[in-house]
């Protein structure tokens, strides 16, 4: 049996009141918030070990707290949040930094997958 990649939407319910939302686009200048929590993360890529790494900063002092390295942006921000939970910290709390987050890290698992060391962070 073929798989349809739209068989979801093709068979999916809409509630009476359903809409649309049109989104505009993002600006990375206009619309970045930073975390109110004053964390941040920097992002490289280690050919040696073959391997993303995370380093988790703060901005009173911008020096790597914790590092967290894995091949899978989502074994990483996994383990970023389990951390996190597990020893009651609040890294991060804003939902678009989150989603930041999973969007650099797939970058940089795309890149070191296809070894590019072009890989930069936005």
């Amino acid at each position: 049996m073929k798989h349809d990649p739209h068989f979801v939407w093709k068979n999916q319910k809409t509630v009476d009141n359903c809409e649309t939302i049109d989104c505009p686009e993002y600006d990375i200048y206009k619309s970045f918030k930073m975390e109110p929590t004053g964390y941040y993360v920097l992002i490289r890529l280690n050919f040696a070990d073959y391997r993303v790494e995370v380093g988790i900063c703060h901005n009173k002092d911008h020096k790597v707290k914790k590092i967290f390295s894995g091949r899978k942006a989502q074994d990483i921000y996994d383990a970023i949040f389990k951390y996190e939970y597990t020893n009651k910290l609040e890294w991060f709390t804003e939902k678009s930094h989150i989603a930041y987050l999973g969007k650099e890290l797939k970058k940089a698992e795309i890149a070191l997958a296809m070894g590019n060391s072009a890989y930069y962070q936005e």
